[in-house]
């Protein structure tokens, strides 16, 4: 999980695929965060994000670094913990300006059911699962 961590703090933006019914959606993302040995990202309760990954947890998620790209497949599974969103909140301070721990709105989710697999065109895909 440490090397998927490392993977997409290199990307610096990796993207978050959705459903929303029956139309996928797909949007940039920056934060990852590990917290109590899971991997987290964040977003906002009143984005419509959120609200499609409560209707259908399953995400996949994807990025680019230093000539290799990464997949991940998982269910994303919020930890309502203050102690958890605030862990994500320290780890990026310029975050403080929109959200606080317990502002009802920061969310923060870990991913469940892990699989990465990171690819390139000259090295076979390493799968890494968590």
């Amino acid at each position: 999980m440490k090397e998927v961590y490392e993977f997409l703090k290199k990307c610096e933006t990796y993207y978050i695929a959705t459903m929303d019914g029956d139309q996928p959606r797909v949007r940039p993302f920056g934060t990852v965060d590990i917290f109590e040995g899971k991997l987290y990202f964040q977003t906002g309760k009143v984005k419509k994000v959120s609200k499609q990954i409560h209707a259908n947890p399953k995400i996949e998620i994807s990025g680019m670094a230093d000539g290799k790209w990464i997949r991940i497949e998982a269910s994303a599974i919020e930890d309502d913990r203050v102690e958890a969103r605030q862990h994500m909140l320290d780890a990026y301070p310029i975050l403080q300006k929109n959200y606080r721990a317990d502002d009802g709105n920061t969310e923060v989710f870990y991913l469940n059911d892990a699989i990465a697999t990171i690819s390139s065109f000259t090295d076979e895909p390493k799968v890494i699962q968590f």
